[in-house]
């Protein structure tokens, strides 16, 4: 293929870009190509012992006892010609001195990943990255992580006009003046773009003239720390700041309006948990529908729509010595209790001495059940 149309024929694999350095003919027909192999070396099996289609091949027998030789008989044919068809390709491929070999490719350390995370290896401060592109617009997230594990978030949603990889550009630099500005002296920063991680280490061309003042700016900024390093990561160990350049991205505001920080809070309960409260006089909080239902009292300051509001709540409620029950629509009877009783029968169910072993929904019916 002639030099200058080597370019047009580039493309992208997890390992890095290429382009072909004959036309790909040969990968257009791979589906006639097998087919014709397997017809030539199986000519005298096929439709008897076995059966080839597009990608694949069935060994068959008619009878258990022969299957075995059948088997012996179609991997003694592939080991017969396998050797024939290396001395044919390597005939037809001759090596230039232009081969490299295969392991200049594919990297081990990113081809054999097995899923290390970066986050918890690393002893020192670590940024990770990340921009996104969508039709409802652009956004970057970046998180700094501290020795400690402490995090810090950060994301913006970008109003003008950009590509993905201007996206992750700025993304990175986001990150890198958040630790300029708490002082961070070295620093990890971490991304999914292996472009980026390639382009500012000197090892990819940018041929993008769009591209090269954002790379001009993160090495500027990167001089003004003692040590930087850029290392490649999985998206799958980007999901954090993926999330934040997403949902900046998503979001569909005027200019001039402001939008307060989002505050992601952490519910070590379930929420049926933490609505108990303790009452404040003492008093359990049906004690005023009791009263009611006992002696037909009022709370003193009560106003009239106040005791209008309780004759009309006990209505639901049935009292059976000292114990209040509430009606359900389906007419069953729930016990009331206080927060202090209701705390510890909650306990119990989902973690003390009565345990559970189903689900949420089928739980709380039982509950119900047992009023």
């Amino acid at each position: 293929m002639d030099e200058e149309d080597a370019e047009k024929t580039t493309f992208i694999t997890p390992w890095g870009v290429y382009h072909y350095r004959v036309m790909p003919f040969g990968l257009k027909n791979a589906g006639a190509t097998y087919l014709r192999a397997m017809t030539t070396i199986f000519h005298d099996m096929i439709h008897k012992e076995i059966e080839v289609y597009v990608d694949d091949v069935i060994i068959k027998s008619r009878e258990i006892s022969n299957h075995l030789t059948h088997l012996e008989k179609f991997f003694d044919k592939l080991r017969s010609n396998r050797g024939k068809a290396l001395a044919d390709h390597l005939a037809e491929n001759p090596v230039d001195e232009g081969y490299e070999p295969l392991k200049t490719y594919f990297p081990d350390e990113e081809v054999l990943f097995v899923g290390k995370d970066i986050s918890e290896s690393y002893p020192g401060w670590r940024m990770f990255f990340d921009g996104a592109v969508n039709s409802r617009g652009s956004g970057i997230g970046a998180v700094l992580i501290s020795e400690s594990g402490q995090h810090y978030p950060a994301t913006t949603k970008l109003i003008f006009r950009c590509t993905n990889n201007m996206a992750e550009y700025k993304a990175c630099i986001l990150g890198i003046k958040m630790d300029l500005d708490m002082n961070v002296q070295e620093l990890l920063i971490i991304g999914d773009s292996k472009l980026l991680i390639h382009q500012v280490q000197g090892e990819w061309a940018m041929k993008n003239p769009k591209i090269l003042p954002y790379v001009q700016f993160v090495w500027r900024l990167c001089k003004r720390f003692w040590k930087t390093e850029f290392r490649h990561t999985p998206r799958i160990q980007n999901e954090f700041v993926d999330s934040l350049a997403t949902i900046s991205s998503m979001i569909q505001h005027p200019e001039k309006s402001y939008i307060d920080p989002i505050e992601i809070g952490l519910k070590e309960q379930p929420a049926h948990c933490l609505h108990m409260k303790a009452e404040s006089d003492g008093n359990s909080w049906y004690m005023i529908v009791k009263r009611y239902l006992q002696a037909g009292e009022y709370p003193k300051k009560a106003t009239s729509s106040q005791n209008k509001t309780i004759r009309r709540m006990a209505n639901n409620f049935f009292l059976n010595g000292e114990i209040l029950y509430r009606r359900t629509p389906d007419l069953g009877l729930l016990r009331c209790v206080d927060a202090v009783e209701a705390t510890k029968l909650l306990e119990e169910v989902h973690a003390g001495v009565c345990g559970t072993h189903m689900n949420g929904f089928t739980l709380s019916k039982k509950i119900l059940r047992e009023g």
